[in-house]
């Protein structure tokens, strides 16, 4: 796990960002969700589902992310990086980002209330694939994430 201060970043500035992408996704037609990287307290990535416009089942905002960082940070960049998203990701996400290795991960929806907005089971949670690889914070800003999904045509 990182050393990295995180505590002092912009936490509810960059999940904004992250909502903002989440909005872009649903207005090409895809799922609300995004996602940006964060090091040293400014994005260096961002990425929304592209599932649907990309007919790709692997674009996820944090999967692509991990795979973007991963070909591009060293290990130690990755370590010192946040990843800010819209919801809590996937099990399928998670385990990318444990590949990735970064030093925490903050969403605002949970996975449980994914599952009841799209009426499907709970996953397995985020924080235990990326158990003793990073911090899991959850839930940030979690009204406004909530809204995003409630206007969404689940």
């Amino acid at each position: 796990m990182s050393d990295v201060a995180f505590d002092g970043f912009r936490h509810e500035s960059h999940m904004r960002r992250a909502f903002e992408l989440a909005r872009e996704a649903v207005d090409r037609g895809d799922r609300p969700f995004g996602s940006v990287l964060v090091r040293d307290d400014s994005v260096v990535m961002a990425e929304s589902n592209r599932v649907n416009s990309e007919q790709d089942i692997r674009r996820h905002p944090e999967l692509h992310l991990a795979y973007r960082a991963s070909r591009e940070f060293t290990p130690a960049k990755r370590a010192e990086t946040v990843m800010y998203t819209s919801t809590e990701p996937c099990p399928m996400c998670a385990s990318g980002m444990a590949t990735a290795g970064f030093g925490r991960v903050i969403y605002s929806v949970s996975s449980a209330e994914i599952a009841s907005f799209t009426g499907g089971e709970p996953s397995v949670r985020s924080a235990t694939v990326l158990d003793g690889v990073c911090e899991v914070v959850g839930p940030v800003l979690n009204e406004e994430g909530r809204q995003i999904h409630e206007s969404f045509d689940w």
